[in-house]
């Protein structure tokens, strides 16, 4: 359906907002949005002793809202870069896959509850939609022990809208440089069962992307359909089913030397163009989550299934179809132990997946000889506890643990270069242990110590030449930090330092060519992570998020301490936001990475340090009508968003730099019926 072209999509969605304006309910039928949940899910990420944080939607609806950056460019912790203004981009936290331009790692990514990271713990971006979301929970580190996730930089929730607490019409469209283009429309509402036994409800949303992109062959273009239905049958049991269909079609303009950059940030490499270099996919999704209720105890259940059809002209021509089922059973208790307040967190989350892997000479962007075929299977058992108990009124104690069974199995059906086929598995217990002082009712501060656990994809096994047997990485935690609100300021900063063994890196020759990756033996990942924010005066606020990172070698035998590459060691981002009139604001924004960073293990080459700033004014009348225009990199700024990593650049100057997009300026209107 979605491989006619997303531009159906662009013409679907427009007729549904033309024809519901015609039929727009009047004024005091407007859609109305309450806060139950996303206050609910903000009081449970209070209650964590670690990093933890809730992105509402409407946090950064009043801008441009195209991929993750826009979403989650100002929560702490956080590292988002676009490749080159597109959905995909680096997103790290804590130093998790921070070689990783693609094909995200290191992070556990879950809509609703339910994984959307696929079984060999990859994962997609385009399968998220920013505009269909009600909020999104972050959760850095071990604190996403509560969904079952144990991977160095945490989990990341997207939650849908459903029609319990939106409803109404939504059509958003949005313009701008470079060719952008989205269009958005939704629909929510509610039901009540003719003999009062039940109700049900329903949400869905259809959204068409396009942009000509700031570079030479970055032509981006994706739909999207998001939906649920919810029927409750009683007080104490409801079922929510979800499904989604994504088309992305993606030309990838690779990287260029630091050089091309300065010179010509618009051309796209030689070799991308040569290879008609692409990353194509259709995604399908099926999912339900049931909640079954008695007093103070509940018990979810939850089953996925994806489809994934991917067409990849790169360095060869990858063609894959996956297969991916995950099941969730998960108890929660919110009663008292010993006279405490007690909260108790127990799960099951196993996980298959099976991939058809094809592989083939790339000829200008078709399929030539083959060279390389296989079967790849990832079958994963998790168990996992979480228990916090209030031991007084100011101290909580939480303690939690998860026993991880992980197999790969890779069957070779190339055979002209030697049967690499292999069948491994990974086991591992990560414990956690936690306190929480609330000294006051506005501020806390935690203390976590926690171990992670990542068994390698196969983006690791067989991203290579040929296919590596590696270990698992592993990780031991410690963090500690604050959170809270005094007078006019806010703020959420915390520090960790994780100590790494066998580290997962990605090893890349000088023109860019995968060497395969390798276990680093030990690293080290420390930093600070924090959001501030200070009310200056009446309708004058300012607001920053900030990241220190020092990820380093330890003692390796080749690099010694050298510094990782992939990541800046510091990040900030600020807003001033200023409130003239009701209704209106003017927002300036800034981004500034002070210092150059490696892009190679050796530590022989660097990306320059960056600085940008942007202006933005939105308005919002009372007849849920708003708009916005939005300038950003204003002063035009000629700069790596992101990099490659490569083994050893030799001090020479290679092509490993991803510009960032130049100046821009977007705007859009939406109308919440």
């Amino acid at each position: 359906m979605f491989r006619a072209s997303s531009r159906a999509c662009w013409a679907g969605a427009l007729s549904i907002w033309m024809s519901c304006a015609v039929v727009a309910s009047p004024a005091d039928e407007q859609m109305t949005v309450t806060a139950g949940r996303l206050q609910a899910a903000k009081a449970g990420a209070a209650r964590v002793p670690g990093g933890a944080n809730i992105v509402g939607s409407a946090e950064y609806a009043d801008g441009r809202a195209s991929n993750l950056l826009d979403m989650l460019g100002m929560t702490p912790g956080v590292y988002i870069q676009p490749r080159f203004g597109a959905e995909e981009a680096r997103l790290s936290i804590r130093g998790s896959g921070l070689q990783r331009t693609f094909h995200l790692r290191g992070i556990y990514l879950l809509q609703d509850g339910v994984p959307l990271t696929l079984a060999d713990g990859a994962g997609d971006f385009q399968a998220v939609e920013p505009m269909a979301l009600a909020y999104t929970e972050v959760m850095r580190g071990a604190n996403a022990l509560r969904y079952g996730g144990t991977s160095l930089g945490g989990s990341i929730n997207f939650v849908s809208p459903t029609g319990q607490d939106t409803a109404g019409w939504h059509p958003r469209l949005e313009s701008g440089s470079f060719g952008y283009r989205r269009v958005f429309v939704s629909s929510a509402w509610s039901w009540d069962m003719a003999d009062e036994t039940g109700a049900g409800d329903a949400f869905f949303s259809l959204s068409g992307y396009r942009q000509d992109g700031f570079r030479d062959w970055s032509e981006q273009e994706n739909a999207r359909l998001f939906g649920n239905i919810g029927v409750r049958l009683g007080a104490h049991a409801l079922s929510r089913f979800f499904v989604s269909g994504v088309h992305s079609d993606s030309q990838l303009p690779g990287s260029l030397t630091r050089a091309q950059l300065r010179a010509d940030p618009v051309q796209a490499s030689a070799g991308s163009l040569a290879g008609r270099q692409k990353r194509d996919y259709d995604l399908y999704r099926l999912a339900s989550h049931t909640v079954l209720e008695w007093g103070e105890d509940s018990v979810e259940l939850s089953f996925g299934y994806t489809f994934k059809d991917l067409w990849h002209p790169i360095f060869q021509v990858l063609q894959q179809t996956s297969n991916d089922y995950s099941a969730g059973l998960r108890y929660v208790s919110d009663g008292m132990l010993w006279g405490r307040i007690h909260r108790f967190v127990a799960g099951f989350a196993p996980s298959w997946n099976t991939v058809k892997d094809d592989r083939f000479v790339n000829l200008a962007g078709q399929p030539d000889a083959s060279t390389g075929a296989s079967r790849q299977r990832s079958r994963n058992l998790a168990l996992y506890a979480e228990s916090q108990l209030q031991l007084t009124s100011a101290w909580t104690l939480v303690a939690g643990a998860q026993w991880t069974d992980a197999q790969r199995r890779y069957e070779d059906r190339f055979l002209s270069n030697g049967d690499q086929s292999l069948d491994t598995g990974y086991i591992r217990s990560s414990p956690k242990l936690g306190v929480l002082w609330q000294p006051q009712e506005n501020w806390t501060v935690f203390a976590n110590i926690s171990d992670s656990f990542e068994p390698p994809s196969f983006g690791e096994l067989s991203g290579g030449p040929g296919v590596d047997l590696l270990d698992a990485q592993h990780a031991r935690t410690l963090e500690i930090g604050t959170r809270g609100a005094a007078g006019r300021w806010h703020w959420d900063v915390a520090a960790y330092s994780a100590q790494v063994r066998d580290e997962l890196l990605a090893q890349n020759t000088p023109d860019g060519q995968p060497l395969g990756t390798v276990n680093a033996p030990r690293t080290v990942h420390r930093g600070l992570e924090g959001a501030v924010a200070l009310q200056l005066a009446t309708g004058l606020s300012w607001h920053t998020s900030l990241l220190v990172n020092d990820f380093h070698f330890d003692n390796h035998p080749v690099y010694g301490n050298n510094e990782l590459p992939g990541l800046p060691p510091q990040l900030y981002r600020s807003e001033l936001a200023w409130t003239p009139l009701q209704g209106y604001t003017v927002t300036v924004s800034g981004e500034w990475s002070p210092d150059r960073y490696a892009v190679d293990m050796a530590n022989s080459w660097f990306a320059d340090a960056h600085a940008l700033w942007g202006i933005k004014l939105a308005r919002t009348t009372q007849h849920g009508i708003s708009w916005f225009v939005e300038g950003r990199n204003l002063a035009d700024r000629r700069y790596a968003a992101a990099t490659g990593v490569v083994a050893d650049a030799g001090g020479q100057d290679i092509a490993q730099f991803l510009p960032g997009d130049g100046r821009a300026v977007y705007a859009g209107v939406e109308w919440r019926m």
